[in-house]
């Protein structure tokens, strides 16, 4: 043990989540998060372990350890949300867990096992919003590409010839595409709990999923399986409740369907107290509010869960019976931080807001793979999914250079722009065989 202690295990394995999709500044909650959750064998593992997902084979034979001893320390750690079994092709692909979506959600979903759920929260809040250090990493650069993206809740949006709700913007149609569903805590909500600063009068089993992602957590005890039925009747109680939901910042293959409020929601807080809108990536529609039909009564403000519509007083020109000048009260949106849910919307008594076609398109990420990628380039990390072995002193050589290359701001622009993104996705694809 003391050789592993030597090494100080635990800032080796904060640097190998920060290189992943997501970025984790180091700092003292970070590490009370790390020494709190993994023991100095477990981080040494992961710390060993193949950046990209990898078989069973391929972790044994880049970490050193024997496949048969391997696989139930994989398991086990598949079992505390630390690493993710991805079923491919006949068999499990394993992949360490980044930060979000990933340990914290698992972290914060479990119901079995030696618990500490009051401790974790305070520590995962604490390293989120204790600083903007987080935030900043992530999002302080004019990244666009985050893991979640809104839905708009569909009866919201105006009907109209020219307005289309896409499939993959459909919560409905998500659900009607997919056979397997599960719900489980919602790791916000049950975080905000043992803080002490949830308000919203729900259950804690709220977090849905669906497909591939639905196994996953059914397979590792992080949630239940249920029936469309019930998916249909949480769906139309996120409605009457006036949740936002959101879901995988993908076009195909979403696995999840989140209900969130704007107490608890821990990418929405992300959004009012950075000021960082791709925090939560909008849907393709904005609101739109019709000034003559409002009234002003502040419905739509209260609902709004990032406090982005205020309402406005002005003057009419006119004097009431008393002499005073009279105003009036109409709800104001702030477009550059609006979800497009449709929440206000739904709120909505007098029929005055509605969501409308953004006029400048929002990037949605095809798949996973492409999300990934793409989330990777703009956090200057995509270099250790191309040389993933962190014990090979060449491609820690390769990784240098290219992701060198990567940072600099000409390259990156470029890369992300819309002239070269597709077809560098496509050499990506075409490399990888995805």
């Amino acid at each position: 043990m003391g050789h592993i202690v030597a090494k100080d295990i635990y800032r080796q394995l904060g640097d190998k989540i920060d290189n992943t999709s997501v970025r984790t500044p180091w700092t003292p909650a970070f590490r009370e998060l790390l020494t709190s959750l993994y023991s100095p064998e477990e981080a040494e593992l992961i710390v060993r372990m193949p950046y990209r997902p990898s078989t069973l084979e391929r972790v044994a034979a880049v970490t050193g350890h024997p496949a048969a001893t391997l696989r139930p320390k994989l398991e086990a750690l598949c079992g505390k949300g630390l690493v993710c079994d991805i079923w491919e092709k006949d068999q499990y692909l394993y992949m360490i867990s980044p930060f979000v979506i990933g340990f914290f959600e698992f972290t914060m979903m479990r119901t079995k096992g030696d618990l500490k759920p009051v401790q974790w929260a305070e520590l995962f809040q604490r390293y989120m919003f204790g600083d903007k250090s987080f935030m900043e990493a992530n999002f302080g650069d004019g990244q666009i590409i985050s893991v979640m993206r809104a839905l708009p809740h569909e009866e919201t949006v105006a009907d109209v010839d020219h307005v289309e709700i896409l499939d993959y913007e459909k919560a409905s149609t998500l659900i009607a595409e997919n056979t397997v569903f599960a719900v489980g805590l919602c790791s916000c909500r049950h975080e905000k709990h043992h803080l002490g600063t949830q308000q919203c009068d729900v259950t804690l089993e709220t977090c849905t999923s669906m497909g591939s992602g639905a196994d996953f957590l059914i397979r590792n005890n992080f949630a239940r399986r249920i029936d469309r039925a019930e998916m249909l009747d949480i769906l139309a109680r996120s409605r009457d409740m006036g949740f936002t939901l959101s879901t995988d910042n993908v076009r195909q293959g979403a696995g999840f369907i989140c209900h969130c409020c704007g107490c608890c929601c821990n990418l929405m807080h992300g959004i009012k107290e950075s000021g960082y809108a791709g925090v939560l990536v909008s849907s393709s529609f904005i609101a739109e509010c019709d000034t003559q039909t409002c009234n002003g009564c502040g419905l739509c403000a209260k609902a709004c869960p990032i406090d982005a519509i205020h309402i406005r007083e002005e003057l009419t020109g006119e004097t009431g019976a008393s002499g005073k000048p009279k105003k009036r009260r109409t709800a104001e949106i702030d477009d550059s931080i609006c979800l497009g849910c449709g929440v206000c919307a739904l709120r909505c008594k007098q029929g005055a807001l509605q969501l409308k076609k953004r006029a400048r398109k929002v990037f949605h990420p095809e798949d996973t793979f492409e999300r990934v990628i793409l989330q990777c380039l703009e956090r200057g990390t995509f270099q250790n999914l191309i040389f993933d072995n962190p014990n090979s002193r060449t491609q820690e050589f390769m990784r240098g250079l290219v992701g060198g290359f990567l940072k600099l701001s000409p390259v990156k622009k470029a890369l992300m722009g819309d002239a070269l993104r597709s077809r560098f996705l496509h050499a990506i694809r075409k490399g990888t065989g995805a």
